[in-house]
């Protein structure tokens, strides 16, 4: 009787330091799967907590959780950093073209310079600085955004509202119809907008809008027009990136920026919706 007994103790304690071994590689591979997707800059990691204790669980949930604080994070400090950059630049810019345009347009009034070649080669500068001052208006005026005023908003009622105002285009819209998020209105509908348009330009014919509830609201955007190159991808929320002819390289710069400053976020999604060679992700916050 003993005998046996000695016999099943040992094999439970081979069981179980079995299954204590297996369970801390796993352990260990979850840390070295998240190791490397902060090393890559992949804040979308989500670990499994299946098979766990309660307080490894916790754990874990905790870490997901930090995985969207740093994302939302990285943004906002990149948003920031943009700002920081583009205000000296236009400053910069400013401050060189303004004594051009003026001496140049001084220039062109002149009677000995009228009719004769150099006027072709001082009209060509004064368009061109001008054209830039322009560019730098412009760029102030959009850059200058308001505080956001937060309000509830019914999600399927501002996408349906957008999807009317583009009827060339075939909308999808899976969006719940109870469902409301927190945020700024007209910075919502302008991002919407933005996006739209972008796909119009990459001769989109279809528009797909989905929506999820987790922690925060997602709202993938995705249509069928060009895809984007690899290359290109991940300087697409940079300010003056373009691969557009005449394109200023502004609406997802100023789109990702009025995101932040309502607390959401605003990336290029890894998911495709059926049928869309590209699409974009808006995490927006619940309803209050």
């Amino acid at each position: 009787m003993n005998v046996l007994l000695y016999i099943i103790i040992g094999m439970m304690a081979v069981v179980g330091g079995w299954w204590f071994i297996r369970h801390q590689r796993k352990l260990r591979l979850r840390a070295h799967l998240m190791q490397e997707a902060i090393r890559n800059r992949d804040f979308t990691f989500r670990m499994p907590t299946d098979g766990m204790f309660f307080g490894e669980r916790a754990m874990q949930d905790t870490l997901n959780q930090l995985g969207e604080t740093i994302r939302q994070q990285v943004n906002q400090s990149e948003v920031e950093s943009w700002e920081r950059l583009t205000r000296v630049l236009t400053h910069e810019i400013m401050n060189a073209t303004a004594p051009i345009t003026s001496i140049s347009q001084s220039l062109l009034n002149r009677t000995d310079v009228k009719e004769t070649p150099l006027e072709d080669g001082i009209r060509a500068i004064y368009e061109i600085s001008q054209h830039l001052n322009n560019f730098v208006v412009n760029y102030r005026k959009m850059s200058e955004l308001e505080k956001p005023v937060l309000t509830n908003i019914g999600l399927y009622t501002l996408t349906d509202e957008i999807s009317k105002a583009y009827p060339e285009l075939k909308w999808e819209l899976n969006v719940p119809a109870d469902l409301t998020v927190r945020a700024d209105i007209g910075m919502l509908r302008q991002v919407l907008m933005n996006l739209t348009k972008n796909a119009i330009e990459a001769h989109a014919q279809k528009m797909v809008v989905e929506a999820e509830k987790g922690e925060m609201i997602c709202l993938y955007i995705g249509n069928d027009g060009l895809p984007i190159p690899a290359e290109n991808r991940q300087s697409l929320f940079v300010p003056f990136f373009t691969t557009k002819r005449g394109g200023s390289g502004i609406g997802l710069s100023l789109s990702r920026r009025m995101m932040v400053l309502q607390g959401g976020i605003l990336e290029l999604s890894e998911r495709m919706c059926q049928g869309c060679h590209t699409a974009f992700i808006l995490k927006i916050n619940h309803s209050s």
